[in-house]
């Protein structure tokens, strides 16, 4: 397991504007992405190295065990800071919510500019990490691997598209989007090898096939 430091650095600049208000400038594009999603042939070489077992067990599982979403920095949470990151033009109140901007879902290419239709996913979801091996970390191991913004594992999605994706893994679920295979499946197979999760044989196939599209 690759301990995390409870630190994270925050992302973007912040311009403070009149009444508290402040204009965020997020990565200069909508469709900005999370950090260290890995090229295709070292996504290929992260996947042979994963060790493949079958799904352990649900027994003591809840989201509670995975604390979310903790503050980063001031006033903003985990949460904010992704949308910060991922979105274009970026507009936050003195709370550090954001009141306007725009989110284009990879997993879709659906743009949004309402938060209310974005939600962030786990890349890996944490009941699939809970089955793969974090059952056994401690609660400060799942509650950074829960807030991780060092590597690619919390995207700013369309809601309805990450409810459908719920905690199925890849063996079970796919982006509508065909285009977005090869980052979906580099994107999980690196948190993966990061944490040192354990992969099904159905899940490293699936991966397998959509890398194949790279």
């Amino acid at each position: 397991m690759v301990s995390r430091s409870g630190k994270v650095r925050a992302f973007g600049a912040a311009l403070a504007l009149g009444a508290g208000a402040i204009i965020v400038l997020g990565g200069g594009a909508a469709n900005a992405e999370p950090p260290g999603v890995p090229d295709p042939a070292t996504a290929q070489s992260e996947l042979e190295q994963l060790t493949v077992a079958p799904d352990g067990s649900m027994d003591g599982y809840s989201r509670e065990e995975f604390p979310h979403w903790h503050t980063v920095d001031g006033s903003c949470d985990t949460r904010e800071e992704v949308l910060k990151r991922d979105g274009d033009g970026v507009e936050v109140d003195s709370s550090c919510k954001a009141t306007s901007g725009s989110w284009t879902s990879p997993y879709d290419g659906e743009k949004w500019t309402n938060t209310s239709d974005v939600d962030i996913d786990h890349m890996v979801p944490l009941a699939d990490a809970w089955r793969t091996g974090a059952s056994e970390w401690t609660v400060d191991e799942r509650e950074a691997f829960a807030n991780d913004l060092e590597n690619p594992q919390l995207w700013a999605v369309t809601d309805n598209v990450n409810q459908s994706k719920g905690d199925q893994t890849p063996d079970q679920w796919k982006p509508p989007s065909e285009s977005e295979f090869c980052e979906y499946a580099s994107a999980y197979t690196h948190i993966k090898f990061v944490y040192k999760l354990t992969v099904s044989d159905a899940s490293k196939s699936a991966l397998a096939e959509m890398l194949g599209t790279c």
